[in-house]
């Protein structure tokens, strides 16, 4: 099956819908990192989650999915770029990691992975490509917990958010495994959403239609059966308009010239530390796990560049 994302309007009222297939690009983020089970499957339904809702913003740049727990998982990161190139990667609290690493059951939850003292929370940011001089990304913050309580899944969470900070009522059926990562969303438009009139008037129960419909998927049949045969199971009585398919794929921005900059900021100190106590600098992107080394003779041309620069800027300035 080839990565591929879906996207639908429905004829007959303002409803839209996406289905995603990740499978080369889920691939590409797990022989990078292992991941207990219970951890792979959270962090593919969020891949396929940031995808869904990637795919629909009109914007120029990138869509960062956080959620920031207090239990064994610290951190879940999905970056999404309009282009829908993908990178994702997981931060455990110590327990569970290196040689004495505590075992994680695979029956844990999504709430005892994240949100065990509902302390957790999504944090959405959308990063312009270009941005205007002061302008910041904008950003969402949303507690793990509803009006009943702790949420229960990465769907629930992403529902609570679109409808209290989008005011889109939105439904997610999300699923992943060591293959692949899938999910569909169905959003209901506010006034009539750009749809296509059918027989002159809407039919106001599409939605509650699709909705139900959709919440007979299962999750087996999400991982076995490809986009094209979930939407024909679903709505082969619905008249839908369908637009051209779009291809996810992996890609990791990181480069030696970024880590380089990311020292520089961290100034010659701290780093000439670190070259004396280790010999070395070892950086490895926590998204591809790419190693970058920085031996002393690599520091000094780092920042005798930086500090050529700087000696040489007044000058020029002079010159003007």
């Amino acid at each position: 099956m080839n990565d591929q994302l879906q996207k639908f309007m429905f004829s007959a009222a303002p409803v839209r819908g996406e289905i995603v297939s990740l499978n080369n690009t889920w691939q590409e983020v797990l022989k990078r990192r292992q991941y207990p089970t219970p951890v792979r499957t959270v962090l593919g339904e969020m891949m396929a989650a940031c995808a869904l809702l990637s795919a629909n913003l009109k914007f120029d740049g990138t869509l960062i999915m956080q959620i920031f727990g207090d239990g064994p998982v610290k951190m879940l990161v999905v970056q999404c770029g309009s282009d829908l190139t993908m990178r994702a990667t997981a931060r455990l609290g110590e327990d569970f990691t290196g040689e004495n690493a505590l075992p994680l059951g695979e029956e844990l939850t999504f709430a005892d992975l994240v949100n065990p003292d509902g302390q957790g929370r999504c944090v959405i940011t959308l990063d312009p490509a270009k941005k205007q001089p002061g302008q910041q990304p904008y950003q969402g913050i949303v507690p793990l917990n509803g009006e009943d309580g702790p949420l229960k899944s990465i769907a629930a969470v992403l529902e609570h958010y679109m409808h209290h900070s989008e005011q889109l009522d939105s439904r997610l059926w999300l699923a992943a495994n060591d293959d692949r990562a899938v999910g569909m969303l169905l959003q209901k438009l506010p006034g009539d959403g750009g749809i296509v009139p059918h027989q002159g008037e809407h039919d106001l129960d599409t939605w509650e239609r699709v909705c139900t419909l959709g919440g007979t998927l299962t999750r087996d049949e999400m991982l076995k059966e490809d986009g094209e045969t979930l939407f024909r199971r679903l709505f082969w009585q619905e008249n839908v308009r369908h637009f051209e398919p779009l291809a996810p794929r992996f890609q990791c921005s990181c480069s030696r010239e970024k880590v380089g900059a990311m020292l520089k900021m961290l100034g010659r100190e701290e780093v000439d530390g670190v070259i004396e106590e280790r010999g070395h600098v070892e950086i490895h992107c926590d998204y591809c796990n790419q190693r970058y080394e920085f031996d002393p003779v690599d520091v000094a041309q780092l920042f005798a560049v930086t500090g050529l620069s700087e000696s040489v800027s007044p000058a020029a300035e002079r010159r003007h």
